[in-house]
């Protein structure tokens, strides 16, 4: 079949279009990096790869993707006062940002729970704001009820090409239906599954920070630790924030060793290591962050010259810009040498940062296991010995930002036990550690981690 000049050309400029409008599409990035790019020949050791993925940049919020959001707000009698008040009014601002394109759902809960606003697209803000307005404080707290009332609403428009996400606002204890730390966090996995994380914000001193923070890691949310109500709404603010860019969901990574390499632990993220396979799953990904673990794997002994990969890793995501499933793989090669210098010289200083960052934050829990089982000392001890490990490595890594944050959040931790003030201790050091696992922007920040953590030691010298 012949084809006339003119239709090849219009031919050959929907082809030209298709094809640019294919590459405007940006994609997310992946890292595969060895700590060290040379390991030494003749000996059995264990090692560290690093497995990372990068947001793209959202260059503007037409580019973002609808949201559909359910806020479920703890209105208990211990709520009463300004503690509601600031609630109303973050909440209120919060929907202020979204557009009539976005989803919206308000729970409230308190010994039942309410469907405020039923989930509907925001074509009226007032309505919404004035509904949030009439909210008042009374009653119990029905916590689980109240965030799984929030994921029905949320399911109600689940949709992969939406950003789903539940933000829970409480003060308290759960002391209605089921309220223990493993069913709180057994639903968070649950919903995990099904592509909707939960934020949660813990207001105040009283709140059960363990119930909270398993929720949000389980389910791939953030946690917030509140101490003040005038701080809601720029805690609001930057979950929104995070909701709105939003740039890939489902991020699927699995990750393959070869035979004779044994996986021995993921530090990060919850990991599945099943034979020679790792598999793990971040909910989301927002503009320009970074998500990454770290595997510690045993090699065995090879003979100098001998190159291998440690390991191969491919990774599946749903682009929210394009709304495409895209794929992405790489590996972490390495080379044996007996030269020690060549071996020291192969380190690469970020991934190390990385590797003690996240073993770092396993010390944070084991203390936190200490506190929990009554013995001050040994929690103070742990806190004290990791941060003579992170200044040793970051001496060794020419002073990096991010350890000496962790260190300055560890010392505040120890200054508020030393103070007795536990209660705040244990919930710094949930809040860190979900934080940490996260890679949040205020743990690249010195400052704003000295400001966050020193001001409740500060209050009782």
């Amino acid at each position: 079949m012949k084809m006339n000049f003119k239709a090849m050309i219009v031919t050959g400029l929907a082809v030209v279009l298709m094809n640019a409008g294919m590459t405007q599409a940006e994609q997310v990035t992946l890292d595969v990096s060895p700590a060290y790019t040379v390991l030494k020949s003749g000996k059995k050791q264990t090692t560290w790869i690093r497995v990372g993925v990068t947001g793209f940049e959202m260059k503007a919020d037409k580019e973002r993707a609808p949201v559909n959001v359910a806020i479920v707000l703890d209105k208990s009698g211990s709520m009463s006062g300004e503690k509601i008040a600031k609630a109303r009014e973050a909440a209120m601002g919060a929907i202020d940002r979204l557009g009539p394109n976005d989803i919206v759902s308000v729970v409230t809960y308190d010994t039942t729970v309410n469907v405020l606003v039923p989930a509907t697209k925001l074509t009226d803000k007032a309505y919404v704001k004035a509904a949030i307005a009439g909210v008042n404080s009374g009653g119990g707290t029905a916590l689980f009820a109240g965030v799984s009332k929030g994921a029905a609403e949320i399911r109600k428009f689940l949709e992969k090409e939406r950003v789903n996400r539940i933000i829970l606002l409480s003060d308290g204890l759960a002391n209605e239906g089921p309220s223990s730390p493993s069913e709180l966090g057994a639903l968070g996995a649950s919903l995990k599954k099904e592509g909707i994380p939960v934020s949660t914000l813990g207001l105040g001193l009283d709140y059960n920070e363990d119930l909270m923070a398993q929720l949000a890691s389980k389910s791939g949310g953030n946690h917030e630790f509140i101490e003040r109500a005038t701080e809601l709404a720029d805690i609001f603010n930057r979950e929104f924030d995070d909701v709105t860019s939003v740039v890939a969901q489902e991020v699927s990574i699995k990750i393959v060793v070869p035979e004779g390499i044994r996986p021995i632990r993921v530090l990060g993220n919850d990991a599945e290591i099943a034979g020679q396979n790792i598999q793990l799953l971040f909910n989301q990904l927002y503009s320009k962050q970074n998500r990454h673990v770290v595997l510690e794997v045993e090699v065995p002994p090879s003979e100098d010259g001998q190159k291998l990969s440690l390991a191969k890793v491919s990774a599946n995501y749903q682009n929210m810009q394009s709304g495409e499933t895209d794929s992405l793989s790489g590996a972490a090669p390495v080379k044996f040498s007996d030269k020690d210098q060549l071996v020291e010289k192969s380190l690469d200083k970020k991934v190390m940062e990385d590797v003690v960052v996240f073993v770092a934050n396993e010390q944070n829990r084991l203390a936190t296991d200490f506190l929990d089982a009554g013995d001050l000392f040994k929690c103070a001890r742990t806190l004290e010995e990791s941060n003579i490990f992170l200044k040793e490595n970051s001496d060794k890594l020419g002073r990096s930002v991010k350890l000496e944050a962790i260190i300055i959040s560890n010392g505040a931790q120890v200054q508020a036990l030393k103070n007795r003030e536990v209660n705040r201790a244990r919930k710094d050091m949930r809040y860190l550690q979900n934080s940490i696992d996260l890679n949040t922007p205020e743990i690249s920040s010195k400052l704003q981690i000295q400001e966050r953590v020193q001001s409740p030691a500060q209050a009782n010298p």
